[in-house]
């Protein structure tokens, strides 16, 4: 009986000594379908390269109507741009947040088909767009000339990966009352950003609420900003 209960005793040390351990890699290529619906604004007649400007929605443009991404962003103040630009503005499916995968995919194939100057590519974005605009930027910072995110939450991932914010022209955008998104995750990005790229700015919109893509977007000194930058080849 005593032995019985020894070798039930034995038996995880037994596991343990005959356990292995592998050291390996994973390499193969996944193929994935992307599908992502988008609106472009494309000046006619444009013989020239052109620069692109791309926004990415919050959440609540969500789902299969493209005329929902026009709320709330550039395309309501084209007006006090001051010279020809695209406008591409991709939508997010309903219940979901940015696959910046699928964005980036999709600026490189809106390059294929226009006219797009690839060293004057801006990003922008409010709420989860403004999080989609600082993760895009994160993942592919050799593509922006300059980006500007309105409202947006942030993640540990982002501060974990400021080194990678560091050469970026930036603008980081947030209403002083905002009770959707705190102004804390500005302050707290900011805090991080600044000691890496000391020429980004963040611009606090003291009496706006969640609503600072107003402020923001209705401010023509935004795409002169935006366009006066170039992306070094």
């Amino acid at each position: 009986m005593k032995l019985k209960y020894l070798s039930l005793l034995l038996l995880p040390l037994s596991l343990q000594l005959t356990a292995q351990e592998i050291k390996a890699e994973l390499n193969k290529e996944v193929k994935r379908q992307e599908k992502i619906s988008y609106l472009l604004d494309y000046p006619k007649n444009s013989k020239e390269n052109v620069p692109l400007i791309v926004f990415l929605h919050g959440s609540g443009e969500r789902g299969n109507n493209l005329e929902l991404v026009k709320a709330h962003s550039p395309f309501t103040y084209k007006n006090l741009i001051k010279e020809p630009v695209a406008i591409l503005a991709p939508q997010c499916p309903t219940d979901s947040w940015w696959d910046t995968v699928s964005v980036y995919n999709l600026i490189k194939e809106i390059q294929k088909k226009h006219k797009i100057d690839a060293s004057r590519i801006y990003l922008t974005g409010l709420s989860m767009g403004g999080w989609g605009t600082l993760k895009l930027a994160m993942e592919h910072p050799e593509m922006f000339a300059a980006v500007a995110s309105v409202c947006a939450p942030t993640d540990q991932v982002m501060t974990a990966n400021i080194q990678q914010f560091k050469d970026l022209n930036m603008k980081i955008f947030h209403g002083g009352m905002d009770d959707i998104v705190l102004p804390e995750n500005a302050f707290k990005f900011y805090q991080k950003l600044h000691p890496v790229n000391p020429t980004a700015e963040l611009v606090i919109f003291p009496n706006d609420n969640h609503n600072s893509w107003d402020s923001t977007y209705s401010n023509p000194k935004l795409y002169e900003w935006m366009l006066s930058k170039k992306k070094d080849k």
